[in-house]
């Protein structure tokens, strides 16, 4: 039973109580008015429950409806939720997989990296061997940007303007031909260079610097080769007055700058082969 009809069952027998009462014989009309009264009260008692019981049914009917129509949000949203989690996921472990794959690359490319690492410093302690009788102010050997640099100075190798090697320079180019002859996995450049003091007229079929600095580089190219290396391995270049080591306003300074650098670069093939991987 509701609180409802619990309180109008309780408002019911008195009601009946009052109605009952006016029928019967000696009552004053006092006691009629009082009793009247009560009923007029208990009448308007019972209506206004009445009113607030279908009130309140009317609001549990829109609670539930309410509490339905929220159920069916939150599923929706919960449905969505565990779409974008399960998308996440496999976009993750994609990610992963990339990431795996990416790692594994660097580390190749590393190794590779070690190995021609050590190839150039295996190399420059080689030539150095091989070049050792040789003042140090004339040749020297370094390793710069993973290149090994064999620096010669005009002195060692030419008369002043001349183009043909003297045969001091001619051993040394020998001795450095015997050390790399065979090793296929070097790239020789000859890169021919002077000061900046210009050739007056033609010397030796060289108008000016630049052409002094290629036919020098031509002429300890052929001489390499002769003494073994193979002419696929070997280019010969000249940069004239305009790559200088030294400032060019002394006389120490420009001897400096008249020089040839033969410079050994070891070929990176299984690198770019790695790089061009996609």
């Amino acid at each position: 039973m509701t609180y409802f009809e619990n309180k109008l069952g309780n408002i019911l027998p008195t009601l009946l109580l009052a109605t009952g009462l006016l029928t019967l014989p000696g009552c004053n009309k006092k006691e009629i008015a009082a009793l009247q009264q009560q009923n007029a009260d208990l009448s308007r008692s019972r209506d206004e429950l009445t009113k607030s019981r279908d009130q309140l049914q009317a609001e549990k009917s829109a609670l539930l409806q309410s509490s339905t129509r929220t159920q069916a949000s939150l599923s929706a949203d919960l449905m969505n939720k565990s779409n974008q989690v399960s998308q996440l996921n496999q976009a993750l472990g994609t990610t992963e997989q990339d990431l795996a794959a990416k790692n594994a690359r660097v580390a190749e490319l590393q190794r590779v990296l070690d190995e021609k690492d050590a190839a150039t410093k295996a190399l420059r302690q080689k030539v150095s061997d091989a070049l050792l009788g040789f003042n140090s102010k004339d040749l020297q050997v370094n390793v710069k940007n993973g290149k090994v640099y064999v620096s010669l100075s005009e002195q060692l190798l030419f008369k002043s303007g001349a183009t043909k090697v003297d045969p001091a320079g001619q051993d040394a180019l020998v001795k450095l031909a015997n050390a790399l002859t065979g090793n296929k996995d070097v790239n020789i450049l000859v890169e021919g260079h002077t000061d900046n003091v210009p050739i007056k007229g033609v010397v030796n079929g060289a108008k000016d610097n630049w052409d002094l600095s290629v036919l020098r580089a031509t002429e300890i190219t052929r001489l390499l080769t002769a003494a073994g290396i193979d002419p696929t391995q070997i280019t010969p270049s000249g940069r004239g007055q305009y790559l200088p080591v030294a400032a060019n306003d002394t006389p120490q300074d420009k001897a400096l700058n008249r020089r040839t650098d033969i410079i050994l670069t070891p070929k990176l093939d299984e690198l770019f082969s790695i790089l061009n991987t996609q």
